[in-house]
């Protein structure tokens, strides 16, 4: 019997050829699918830490300046007026929302909610592995009533300057404005090198889908 002529093998060739093509392309789309993902992650990322570079930096500022012009006990209505209007403003001009929380917290504005109760565990946890405060993050997709939102957490070390408001030693001037400004602060006895609380930023998806 003759074999298969040119035309038959050539049709044969590519019809295998376009059989493989869907097979290729899906492949192709798998592998893209995750890098994609790390991509749009690394972005997030980028613009939480963003954001908690300008609360930190601006409220660290405004603390200084505070406390050298007027003593510690200022730094009291720093953190009761000013921190929440810089947080309120980074969170407005770079749409999500930053701010400070803690497993002591003193402003009950700033209470933890269950997600960021969690991270703060294991924040706590690595601390006292002896991770240093400053490496600690996490960065999440978070599903919730209002929709999806990328959530992101970083450690704050207890520094020298928060002593003045937080240690465990304070003035009595101070203790006496904490006292009336938070009656039910639990936000004192820390020690430098503790594990203050976190940074904690959230990004709603569903409107950037």
């Amino acid at each position: 019997m003759p074999g298969p002529t040119p035309c038959l093998r050539l049709l044969g060739a590519a019809l295998s050829l376009a059989a493989a093509l869907p097979c290729a392309a899906h492949a192709a789309t798998d592998e893209a699918e995750p890098a994609a993902a790390a991509a749009d992650t690394a972005a997030l990322e980028a613009r939480a830490r963003t954001a908690i570079k300008t609360l930190g930096g601006q409220l660290v500022q405004e603390l200084k300046a505070a406390i050298e012009a007027e003593g510690p006990v200022h730094a009291i209505d720093v953190c009761h007026t000013i921190a929440p209007r810089i947080a309120d403003e980074t969170s407005a001009r770079q749409n999500l929302s930053v701010g400070r929380t803690s497993h002591k917290v003193r402003n009950p504005n700033n209470l933890p909610d269950e997600w960021e109760t969690e991270v703060l565990d294991a924040f706590l946890a690595a601390a006292e592995a002896g991770t240093p405060i400053a490496t600690l993050e996490k960065a999440a997709v978070v599903d919730g009533d209002d929709g999806r939102h990328f959530r992101y957490m970083k450690g704050i070390p207890t520094k020298p300057l928060c002593l003045n408001c937080h240690g465990a030693d304070l003035t009595p001037e101070v203790q006496a404005a904490i006292d009336e400004t938070y009656p039910q602060d639990r936000a004192t006895g820390f020690a430098v090198g503790d594990l203050r609380g976190a940074f904690t930023v959230s990004i709603p998806l569903d409107a950037e889908d």
